[in-house]
C-alpha cells in the first residue's frame, strides 16, 4: 500500500491523493456506521428518522446518547452501538494519521544516494 523507503517521496500532489483516498475509506465508514445506527434506533427503539440520526450520529462523535430509550433490546442495542461507535472512531483517526506518519517516517528513513 505504500512505498518502501528505499523509493523516492510522493510528490505533494501524488500525497494529496493518498490522503484523499483515506478520507473517502473514513467517509464511507462513518456513512456506513451511521446508517446502521438510524436503522437499529429507528426499528428497536421506534424513534423517527431525525432522533435515530442525532442519537447515532452523537454516539459516533463520541458525545453519547441523547433521549430515554424505551425497552431492554433498544437499551442493548445502544450499548453494542456505542462500543462498535468507539472503535470506528479510533479506526477513523488512525486511517487519517497513516499517511502523515508515513511520510515523516518515509522523510526520516529515506536512503540519501546524492
Amino acid at each position: 500500500m505504500y512505498e518502501h523507503s528505499s523509493t523516492r517521496l510522493l510528490t505533494p500532489r501524488e500525497f494529496l491523493w493518498r490522503l484523499l483516498r483515506h478520507v473517502a475509506l473514513i467517509a464511507g465508514l462513518v456513512l456506513f456506521s451511521l446508517v446502521i445506527g438510524v436503522a437499529g434506533y429507528m426499528s428497536l427503539a421506534r424513534m423517527t428518522f431525525v432522533d435515530a440520526f442525532l442519537n447515532a450520529a452523537m454516539l459516533l462523535g463520541g458525545m453519547g446518547p441523547v433521549g430515554d430509550l424505551p425497552n431492554d433490546s433498544a437499551k442493548i442495542f445502544a450499548g453494542v452501538y456505542a462500543l462498535y461507535a468507539g472503535i470506528v472512531f479510533i479506526a477513523s483517526a488512525g486511517i487519517l494519521i497513516a499517511p502523515f506518519a508515513h511520510r515523516i517516517l518515509h522523510t526520516l528513513h529515506a536512503d540519501d544516494d546524492d
